[in-house]
């Protein structure tokens, strides 16, 4: 499977693992991005993450085979959690193989830069003092970065 959205934490280390061992010595580079739910200096107590199941996986599949069209990987990973992700916890993971690490990590980085601004996603803030916030918005910086691969 090339994509989750799942309420469960990931395992970074398992699922290397199983891309190496598909991949049997044929891949030069596998390359991750582990994105991690921050405290935000102490004011953050959690986010907490929606999505439409099915369309969500759909539309981050048609990403993934965008990125498999544009640079020559061998394998790709896509996990995105959903629900409640406290600081320190995993919220999205990113494997990419290829034979060179260029192309693992221009197809990582594209991957990243979709997840961050387009994918269908919406966080809200729970905050430490009981309180929640508002729903987060991408960053400028981010939506440039995004605009770069068009």
């Amino acid at each position: 499977m090339t994509v989750s959205i799942q309420s469960e934490p990931f395992d970074t280390a398992a699922e290397i693992a199983r891309i190496e061992a598909e991949l049997a010595g044929r891949a030069g580079a596998v390359v991750t991005f582990s994105g991690l739910c921050r405290d935000e200096a102490g004011r953050l107590a959690a986010l907490e993450l929606e999505h439409y199941p099915g369309m969500a996986e759909a539309e981050i599949a048609r990403v993934v085979e965008e990125a498999r069209a544009r640079w020559p990987v061998q394998a790709l990973r896509v996990i995105h959690r959903h629900g409640l992700v406290r600081p320190g916890e995993g919220i999205v993971l990113v494997v990419t193989a290829s034979p060179h690490r260029k192309a693992a990590f221009a197809a990582a980085d594209f991957l990243m830069d979709y997840l961050k601004t387009r994918a269908p996603f919406w966080k809200r803030e729970h905050l430490a003092d009981g309180t929640t916030g508002g729903w987060v918005e991408a960053t400028e910086a981010d939506a440039a970065a995004a605009q770069a691969w068009t």
